[in-house]
């Protein structure tokens, strides 16, 4: 074999060896930056479960310290559920949050209560009075429940 091709050869597969380096540092920067990404997502997700949690400690306790009206907190105890575990709607005794919900979420609420007629809102009022009344019970003991519930 001529000495011209081995040194061609030889050439040729330094630059390839160079070119394959080159292209498994720029994965492996790749992959370290992505696994980087990937822990400050499951760091961000898990901050936001336990902030869920927390409100959902929270709401409880001022459901039974009678610190809020029962619908509101329903619909806010429904909405946080359905992120952190939607599986507590349908079992007892949660599922009175969902019924609730159901039963109020057609009100309107904030800026659409304000622009809505003074008499259909006092409908709506009563209306939903009426509910948290014929739900108080069950409301607080699910209240009680999910302050204990281990998440």
């Amino acid at each position: 074999m001529p000495q011209w091709l081995q040194w061609t050869l030889i050439s040729s597969g330094m630059i390839a060896i160079a070119l394959l380096i080159t292209f498994i540092a720029r994965q492996m920067r790749t992959l370290r930056e992505g696994r980087k990404r990937q822990q400050k997502t499951e760091a961000f997700q898990r901050d936001r479960h336990q902030n869920m949690v927390d409100s959902l400690q929270v709401l409880a306790m001022a459901v039974e310290a009678d610190q809020m009206e029962y619908s509101e907190a329903c619909l806010r105890i429904k909405g946080l559920l359905d992120h952190v575990k939607p599986e507590l709607l349908d079992q007892s005794p949660f599922r009175v949050f969902q019924e609730v919900h159901d039963l109020i979420q057609h009100m309107p609420t904030h800026q659409a209560r304000q622009d809505t007629n003074t008499r259909f809102v006092e409908k709506m009022d009563q209306e939903r009075l009426a509910v948290e009344e014929e739900h108080a019970d069950r409301i607080r003991e699910a209240a009680v429940a999910l302050r204990q519930h281990p998440f």
